[in-house]
């Protein structure tokens, strides 16, 4: 089992930004919904901490505050490239240290995370809009799933 410890301080902090990051890339692709789409953020951790010891390393990422870090951007592109950058970054890290397993446990909860954020607030009575699947479906491509 994969833990905190196995990782740098720097490495950690890349790791634990990766799911918030992902999920304000949703947020931010469309207007409107941005208080229950960051709730519902919460919730998916508040619900992963729920399902405590299934996952030693989840257990951990999901004990710690979600960090996200600012990055420095000139242009709503240039933000959204750099994101996704670092999500392919931190999946990276990830797998250099864990199990496959964990990983996969990984990827699977920052898609989680992203799917319920676009869902939380419909659009124009569509659940998902177009620019929040396709946010959902960029954060996929770098997380190499």
């Amino acid at each position: 089992m994969t833990t905190k410890a196995a990782f740098t301080e720097q490495e950690w902090d890349l790791v634990r930004g990766a799911p918030p990051a992902a999920g304000m890339l949703v947020i931010t692709a469309s207007h409107g919904g941005m208080m229950r789409e960051t709730v519902e953020m919460a919730k998916v951790y508040a619900e992963a901490r729920q399902q405590h010891g299934e996952s030693e390393f989840l257990d951990e990422l999901v004990a710690s505050k979600p960090k996200s870090e600012r990055v420095k951007a000139h242009s709503p592109e240039e933000l959204k490239e750099r994101t996704l950058q670092r999500l392919g970054e931190a999946v990276a890290t990830v797998s250099a240290k864990a199990t496959p397993a964990e990983v996969d446990d990984y990827r699977r909860f920052i898609t989680t995370l992203t799917e319920r954020v676009a869902k939380r607030h419909k659009e124009d009575d569509v659940e998902v809009s177009e620019a929040e699947q396709q946010a959902i479906d960029d954060v996929r491509a770098a997380l190499g799933g």
